[in-house]
């Protein structure tokens, strides 16, 4: 019987995320064992300070992309959002689950239905934050880490009038109950890549147990996104969001850049473009150039 060892972080929601790729690779393959192998990852384990001071979005993967180098797991299972935009050519994206909601969300204490403006926002995402501060200009937000479940705890116990979280990950932890608010699209635009599960293995190797997992249209959607990113210099800590539509053939992308150096509401860059799914890769790269022109303009 052919076995596959599946890694995952630790947290609830990561293994969560990983049980439902294994569950789906299951379904689609009676004749594989799957195991599943959990680590904690640096970003895991730094919470005193926010992520852009430590590394980036990447200490969540390093651990994971060394075991997959050293053939101590066979795939890793990631949400997408959480993933560099540089990958090692040893390790690409194998494949991607079909897009839940990419919107972020608002998450009251139990029991209460307004938010305190007395207490701070809880929120370690600048991209999340600046477009919060667009709605609610004399909002004061603080950066809060932790796994889902910890920041629900420091919310409940009164640390903060609420939080800024993804929609996906309150769906997937059984949370959404939780939810005060679901904004839009065109009020918070999501992080590239934001709802998709990702798993990621070794160039060269069989991936055909993956064949009915990957979905096609999120494929063409995040890679959009992340090109997008990517010719922006994705390893940057400045605030950038990405959100690809597809309706037919055609591909709508829409974007979010703000200069961290000249970071303010008033100095945002949002725009779109529009054209032939075919072309959705070179589209994304096309919408970061021109954000660079409108940017440099407005220096």
């Amino acid at each position: 019987m052919r076995k596959i060892r599946v890694g995952s972080r630790e947290s609830k929601l990561a293994v969560i995320q990983s049980e439902i790729v294994i569950d789906m690779i299951k379904k689609n393959n009676p004749d594989v064992e799957v195991e599943l192998i959990t680590m904690k990852t640096t970003g895991d384990k730094i919470l005193n300070t926010t992520l852009d001071k430590v590394g980036g979005k990447g200490l969540f993967v390093k651990e994971l992309d060394r075991a997959l180098l050293a053939g101590e797991i066979d795939i890793a299972v990631h949400s997408l959002k959480d993933v560099p935009m540089e990958i090692d050519d040893r390790i690409p994206l194998v494949a991607f689950t079909k897009c839940e909601s990419p919107c972020d969300v608002l998450v009251l204490p139990k029991g209460v239905n307004e938010i305190d403006w007395s207490k701070p926002i809880g929120c370690s995402s600048m991209r999340r934050s600046i477009q919060f501060k667009k709605m609610y200009p004399d909002a004061v937000i603080s950066p809060v880490r932790g796994n889902v479940l910890t920041r629900l705890d420091k919310l409940d116990r009164g640390e903060y009038s609420a939080l800024i979280l993804a929609n996906a990950g309150l769906n997937r932890l059984g949370l959404s109950d939780r939810i005060s608010r679901i904004f839009t699209e065109d009020e918070m635009i999501p992080a590239a890549g934001q709802g998709v599960i990702a798993i990621q293995g070794r160039a060269g190797e069989n991936y055909d147990y993956l064949e009915k997992i990957d979905n096609k249209e999120s494929k063409i959607k995040v890679e959009a996104e992340r090109a997008f990113v990517k010719t922006l210099d994705g390893g940057c800590s400045s605030p950038v969001a990405a959100h690809a539509v597809l309706d037919g053939d055609r591909i709508k992308i829409k974007c979010l850049y703000v200069d961290e150096e000249n970071m303010s509401v008033e100095n945002m860059i949002i725009d779109t473009i529009e054209g032939d799914v075919s072309e959705h890769i070179a589209l994304g790269v096309k919408l970061a150039e021109r954000v660079k022109k409108q940017d440099k303009a407005g220096e």
